[in-house]
C-alpha cells in the first residue's frame, strides 16, 4: 500500500490509498494531519457506520457525485456521534440530528468544563457548518434549476467532517 501511495503522490496522481479505497486528495497537509488520522480513528470498533459513510463521501467526490459528498460526509459525522453516545450510554432520541447529538455530547461532559466560552462558539459551529451545507446544498429535494454543487464545498465537507471527528473521537478517548 506504501508503494502506490508513494508512486500516486511522486507522479501527482491526486489520490491515495486508505482503508481499501482509493481516495481523492486535494491538499496532502490536510490529507496527513486531518484526514487520515480521522480514518484510522474510524477503522477502529464501534465506527464501522460512520467509517462506512465517510469512504461513501469520498467515493462520491471521485465520482464527481458532490451533493452525493456531502449528504454522506454529514452522515459520517452523525454516525460519529452516534457511536461516542452508544459508547458511553448517552440516550438520543431515534432520528436525532448533528445539531441534536453535538447538544447531547457537550451537555454530557464530553469536552473538558473550562472550556466555555471558546468551545461554546465551536460547537455552534459543529451544529450549523457541515449539517447546513448538507441541507443547503445537498439534503433535500430540489428543483430542475437548482444550481449544481461546486466541488470546493464538496471537498470542504470531507474537510470539515474529517476535522470534526477528529476533535470528537480524540475527546472521547481522552474522557474519563
Amino acid at each position: 500500500m506504501q508503494e502506490i501511495n508513494d508512486r500516486f503522490r511522486e507522479n501527482g496522481f491526486g489520490y491515495q490509498f486508505e482503508n481499501g479505497e482509493i481516495i481523492r486528495i486535494d491538499d496532502q497537509y490536510v490529507h496527513a494531519e486531518i484526514v487520515r488520522p480521522a480514518l484510522q480513528f474510524l477503522s477502529g470498533k464501534g465506527f464501522e457506520k460512520a467509517n462506512e459513510e465517510f469512504m461513501t463521501a469520498h467515493r462520491h467526490y471521485r465520482a464527481g457525485e458532490f451533493k452525493d459528498a456531502i449528504v454522506a460526509a454529514n452522515r459520517a459525522y452523525e454516525a460519529t456521534l452516534k457511536a461516542i453516545c452508544d459508547t458511553r450510554g448517552w440516550k438520543y432520541e431515534k432520528g436525532a440530528r448533528a445539531s441534536d447529538l453535538v447538544t447531547l455530547v457537550r451537555k454530557s461532559g464530553l469536552f473538558p468544563d473550562y472550556l466555555d466560552e471558546g468551545l461554546n462558539t465551536y460547537v455552534a459551529m459543529m451544529k450549523t457548518g457541515l449539517p447546513g451545507l448538507r441541507n443547503n446544498a445537498g439534503g433535500h429535494g430540489e428543483s430542475s434549476k437548482a444550481p449544481k454543487v461546486p466541488s470546493y464545498l464538496a471537498a470542504h465537507a470531507i474537510h470539515l467532517t474529517a476535522a470534526n471527528i477528529l476533535l470528537l473521537i480524540e475527546a472521547h478517548k481522552n474522557k474519563r
